[in-house]
């Protein structure tokens, strides 16, 4: 497993990419889906690229209260499939199964939400993933 990023979700983009700015970070790449109303901003500090903060700018946003700016930590794993199979047969809650092979979601005992992210792409679908439904927010 590697670790990949922590989402925060911003209100103002330009105001916290100044404020990692000032700690050290820098803006690695961006992505902007005019379907979804959202970008996604990624900085690392310099020599350190593979530890990422994501930022997410929802455009229709209008603040964020109760601790909604804090989204997730995420993960790439070697097998989505084995990893979801071992995480449910323990009891924890998958929030988003991996349907598509490439992206699941969970939660921690907390109420943490954690990303899985499959190395290297998709796999193919497999059962009973490929027809599960999401059971809850992430």
């Amino acid at each position: 497993m590697k670790y990949l990023h922590t989402m925060l979700r911003v209100s103002d983009p330009a105001a916290t990419i100044r404020f990692f700015e000032l700690l050290g970070l820098r803006e690695l790449r961006r992505y902007d889906n005019e379907a979804g109303r959202f970008t996604l901003i990624f900085l690392a500090a310099p020599g350190n690229e593979e530890a990422q903060i994501e930022l997410t700018h929802n455009w229709d946003e209008a603040g964020y209260t109760g601790g909604r700016n804090f989204g997730h930590i995420a993960y790439a794993v070697d097998d989505i499939y084995d990893v979801c199979d071992r995480l449910a047969a323990n009891g924890v809650t998958i929030n988003r199964p991996p349907r598509d092979g490439r992206m699941a979601f969970v939660k921690s005992p907390d109420g943490i939400s954690i990303e899985l992210l499959q190395k290297s792409g998709s796999l193919p679908p497999r059962e009973p993933w490929a027809s599960a439904p999401n059971i809850g927010t992430w």
